[in-house]
């Protein structure tokens, strides 16, 4: 087993947004956990799971989350969860560790930048997000 150095701050990816869009469970944990190893290999510095679009959570789930949680931490790094649906907000609330998961709501839709110039493309930051689809 090799140790990681940790990544100078500039050589680190802002953040990683994924879209969970079907049940988060123990038989689409392979590939869901897969995922998220190829994003923590970028070295983020946030990832943002979107939990909207998922309508069921286990505890192996919940498990796996809180090891990405762990795994982030210790680079320095943040997990946020994005508007999981009340039921599994409730879920994640009674799952509490000692260090609970993050939770934020839906963000708010951005306005679109006003260009001074007339018939000049607004800059856009540049986004990458990802949306996960597991089938079993």
């Amino acid at each position: 087993m090799t140790a990681h150095q940790p990544l100078p701050p500039e050589c680190r990816v802002p953040r990683v947004e994924l879209d969970i869009v079907d049940e988060l469970d123990l038989p689409r944990l392979p590939e869901i956990g897969a995922v998220l190893d190829r994003v923590l290999s970028l070295h983020p510095a946030e990832v943002v799971i979107d939990l909207s679009g998922c309508r069921h959570l286990d505890a192996a789930a919940i498990g796996l989350l809180l090891d990405v949680q762990r795994r982030m931490a210790r680079r320095g790094g943040l997990l946020t969860l994005r508007d999981p649906h009340p039921r599994i907000r409730r879920i994640l609330d009674t799952a509490r560790d000692k260090e609970p998961l993050p939770v934020v709501g839906a963000p708010a839709r951005p306005q679109p930048a006003r260009s001074s110039a007339a018939g000049a493309e607004p800059t856009k930051p540049a986004l990458g997000r990802a949306q996960v689809v597991a089938r079993c």
